[in-house]
């Protein structure tokens, strides 16, 4: 419990302070503990931030495999579902893009977060490569692997987008725009 409790203190000083303002002590004071319980926990400000970044990473991951799971099996389907995870949102509010964009921005300088990153991506990339192959008939898998990374980056610069100009773009329109390519797409590889 204390745990998760700080996993969401830290989550909000990310939020509000930044990575680098980001201290156990202001993590400890936003979950109401001593800073000793987050040195036993976590042992150091970089273990507590990476773990952080993999609980962000894991709420994702579970977001999108229940919409997978409950979609139907047909790939159109798949990839509806998956896209409208990835604007749900729990998962592209304004805190949670704040944290995305502060882990993304540092992942050059810290291998770590990297890690974490690449060990989450590489299995969501698998599978929207997947589904993109089956849905795309006509499309060589090439193709299929390029439409795949067509959407992924098209969410991404929404997600940025939403991030940087609130009030100018909701998730409901980044949802409705990437529909609506992945429509074309269908037209033209489907």
């Amino acid at each position: 419990m204390r745990r998760r409790q700080l996993l969401d203190a830290a989550r909000q000083s990310v939020v509000q302070h930044g990575l680098a303002r980001t201290t156990l002590a202001t993590v400890a004071a936003e979950a109401g503990l001593s800073q000793g319980v987050a040195v036993f926990y976590f042992k150091s400000k970089n273990g507590l931030l990476a773990e952080t970044l993999r609980a962000q990473y894991d709420h994702y991951a579970q977001t999108w495999a229940s919409a997978l799971q409950a979609a139907a099996k047909d790939p159109r389907a798949q990839l509806v579902a998956l896209l409208e995870a990835d604007f749900a949102p729990h998962v592209c509010d304004a805190d949670a893009l704040a944290l995305w964009f502060a882990f993304w921005g540092e992942q050059k300088f810290t291998p770590q977060y990297a890690e974490i990153a690449a060990e989450f991506d590489t299995e969501r990339n698998a599978i929207i490569r997947q589904i993109c192959r089956a849905l795309f008939t006509s499309a060589s898998a090439e193709q299929a692997d390029c439409i795949a990374e067509w959407l992924d980056t098209l969410t991404d610069g929404y997600w940025q987008n939403l991030h940087l100009h609130p009030s100018k773009f909701t998730p409901a329109e980044g949802l409705a725009r990437t529909k609506q390519l992945m429509e074309e797409l269908i037209r033209t590889y489907g």
